[in-house]
């Protein structure tokens, strides 16, 4: 089985958050279960380039990866180089997995496979939202929708992580077939950080790449009805002009006493998350959300709008709380959590091994592999 991965961004690039970690553990687990896997990507990192080299492949942490320079520096991402070179080698692959859409390396790479007639499968990485189609560059997208996107989707095989993003593109499309599997999370062996002293002070973590759909607002505002001791830390980067927006907004409402900015953060992030009460995700729209899982991995427990893809999974199992995405709500938990000592501990003693197990990369190995077999088989 010869896999072709293709997505706008590839790690080191790790700028664009979580897509460009899913893709890129996807990328290698499927190495480890025995596939060929090549990645095809661009040398997009932001508004700059990777200094990598243009068109050659390279190995990345086992992964057989070529960057091609992109003529575009915003999310279009335009790479005539790419696309050239997938025109004339897409023939040699079983299957090519596009990530993402609403960028020219996307929709033209999808476009060229079903041309070529090479089976196609689709991850969103939750651009195909009612909320992404809204968000940004609304008429864009939907002139892109109606006179091509539309196609391709239905030619397609969707892969979605998740029963909101499911439910999501059911309501938009009717694709070849839908498969929900969730992404792989990289996650510590062990945990042997000390765990956080019960200071009275309930510490809170937002760990993500800093952008407007994240709901931070929501979350300031939320702060300024919190009515026990706290701490905010938040872990990342993002537009600048953005995240200065947001340090003017702390000082107005008076909690930037109460705020610690640590930046972008990569290495120590789950001896950062272990540190910590409560993880809080405020999102407007989550696919999936990997910083959940990372942050449940190492017995933190979380905080979400219902808006997150992992919602259902982490009420059903007890491993947090889930809210309205309104201030109201977000500060009416926060105030019952930092009463509820005992449920944080709760879940820092049974959350590890529930992931561990929910999300355990042989049987996440197996599916995804079983998927592509399918989408193979089937055309």
């Amino acid at each position: 089985m010869k896999l072709l991965q293709v997505n706008a961004s590839y790690k080191p690039a790790y700028i664009y958050g979580g897509p460009t970690m899913s893709v890129s553990k996807l990328s290698e687990e499927m190495v480890l279960a025995g596939t060929e896997v090549e990645v095809f990507t661009t040398t997009a990192n932001g508004p700059d380039e990777l200094e990598v080299e243009h068109g050659k492949a390279i190995s990345i942490d086992g992964v057989k990866v070529t960057y091609f320079k992109r003529l575009t520096k915003d999310h279009s991402h335009f790479s005539p180089a790419l696309l050239k070179h997938l025109w004339h080698t897409v023939k040699s692959f079983d299957v090519v997995h596009v990530h993402a859409w609403w960028n020219l390396v996307s929709v033209l790479s999808c476009w060229i496979a079903v041309k070529r007639g090479v089976p196609v499968v689709i991850s969103p990485r939750g651009t195909l939202s009612a909320y992404s189609f809204t968000n940004k560059n609304n008429l864009s997208k939907s002139l892109m929708h109606s006179l091509i996107g539309k196609r391709l989707l239905k030619k397609s095989a969707i892969h979605v992580t998740s029963d909101r993003e499911k439910q999501a593109m059911e309501e938009l499309i009717s694709p070849k077939k839908i498969f929900n599997i969730p992404n792989f999370i990289k996650l510590p062996d062990q945990v042997p950080f000390l765990s956080p002293p019960d200071d009275g002070c309930l510490k809170l973590i937002f760990l993500s790449r800093i952008e407007e759909k994240k709901g931070l607002e929501i979350l300031f505002n939320a702060l300024t009805s919190v009515n026990i001791s706290y701490h905010l830390t938040i872990a990342g980067d993002g537009d600048p002009v953005y995240v200065q927006k947001l340090r003017a907004l702390a000082a107005q409402l008076d909690i930037a006493k109460n705020v610690t900015w640590l930046g972008f953060v990569k290495n120590d992030k789950f001896e950062i998350l272990h540190q910590h009460d409560l993880m809080v995700l405020p999102s407007y729209d989550e696919n999936f959300g990997n910083v959940v899982i990372e942050s449940l991995g190492v017995g933190t427990a979380v905080l979400i709008s219902k808006n997150v893809g992992l919602a259902n999974y982490v009420e059903e199992n007890g491993l947090g709380w889930v809210c309205d995405n309104d201030t109201g709500s977000f500060s009416k938990l926060i105030n019952l959590i930092g009463n509820e000592k005992d449920q944080l501990n709760r879940i820092r003693r049974e959350a590890i091994n529930r992931i561990k197990n929910d999300f355990n990369e042989e049987v996440l190995r197996k599916k995804y592999v079983d998927m592509y077999a399918q989408i193979i088989n089937n055309g």
